[in-house]
């Protein structure tokens, strides 16, 4: 297995997709299928948005600093997700809004991974070196094993609550 960090987080954003996709095609009357799969749609968001807030982010804005605007435009991105899946968290799936709320964050996350993946990865390889894309990909899956899983967990609901402090 890589530990390219781009290498890691294109698979994260697949196994993110592939959630997205099941929601999708669950049907009108699922709601214990979606309930699920947004369960399951939240914990890969949150661990995957606190890896790039935590680790990702503030190292490519030190070693790229011309990509500033870009990791700032992605924190807000994160937040918007943060804060949708915090209320999914706590929404039954056969409310009114969970399908639209659901789709809303769906639409906005795929934007941000196409955003990142199509422009942002490029130069993010092309600034730094198989080395630090690889340190930083194994520091990564260290900090993999105790991220937050849940918007209810201390560490992520800090999270939110900073960026909406900022």
């Amino acid at each position: 297995m890589s530990t390219d960090a781009l290498v890691l987080l294109k698979a994260d954003h697949r196994e993110i997709k592939a959630v997205f996709r099941s929601f999708a095609s669950a049907g009108d009357g699922a709601h214990k299928t979606k309930g699920t799969l947004v369960n399951r749609m939240i914990e890969l968001l949150t661990v995957h948005t606190y890896l790039e807030n935590e680790l990702i982010y503030p190292e490519v804005r030190r070693l790229i600093p011309e990509l500033e605007g870009d990791v700032l435009e992605s924190y807000e991105e994160h937040h918007v997700a943060d804060l949708l899946c915090t209320e999914l968290a706590v929404l039954s799936p056969d409310a009114e809004r969970f399908d639209a709320k659901t789709t809303v964050l769906i639409e906005n996350v795929t934007h941000h991974i196409d955003e990142e993946e199509q422009e942002w990865f490029p130069q993010v390889r092309a600034g730094l070196g198989r080395k630090q894309l690889a340190d930083l990909g194994a520091q990564m899956l260290e900090l993999k094993k105790t991220a937050p899983r849940s918007p209810a967990q201390p560490s992520a609901l800090k999270k939110v609550v900073d960026a909406v402090i900022r």
